[in-house]
């Protein structure tokens, strides 16, 4: 077995300063969302993905696509909203077989809310902490990551069902 190519210190430091940073943010994102809105990370993220589809609807599949969720985890969020008057399930109508989540008025006004206070936050505890050459950086970076992890982890086509 080949000798690992372990982390030089600069990368060490690098690696453990990322992964305190993203528990950091997220737990303050986290915080400031459930204050200003009552909103959990789940929530918003829900509310939106369907935002920003077309006609505020989307098919449970497609949503858990997006999210990167189970289709379980998925149900279990949008029955929670669902009493909660912030989205409404249907049946697809273009294949009764699958559900759409849909974006009430209740919900479409809470994620309008919810985003002024919440890019607020980000901008306070992230973008603002950052300077233009570090936010271009940053940017180059994440695609960078971006692009490779979607080539390693791109998804499994469904399979075909046998008649």
């Amino acid at each position: 077995m080949p000798e690992p190519r372990w982390l030089t210190d600069a990368e060490m430091h690098t690696w453990l300063g990322y992964r305190r940073m993203r528990t950091l943010l997220d737990l303050q994102l986290t915080r400031d969302l459930g204050a200003d809105s009552g909103l959990s990370d789940a929530d918003y993220d829900v509310l939106t993905t369907v935002s920003e589809a077309p006609g505020r609807q989307l098919r449970l599949g497609e949503l858990a696509g997006a999210l990167r969720w189970s289709a379980s985890r998925l149900s279990h969020q949008v029955t929670r909203m669902q009493q909660r008057g912030l989205v409404a399930r249907a049946g697809s109508p273009d294949d009764g077989r699958s559900a759409t989540v849909l974006l009430t008025e209740h919900g479409w006004a809470t994620v309008q809310a919810a985003a002024v206070h919440h890019v607020a936050s980000v901008r306070r505890h992230f973008i603002d902490v950052l300077n233009e050459q570090d936010v271009a950086a940053l940017g180059r970076i994440t695609d960078k990551v971006l692009a490779h992890l979607s080539e390693v982890t791109a998804p499994t086509p469904p399979r075909r069902r046998v008649s």
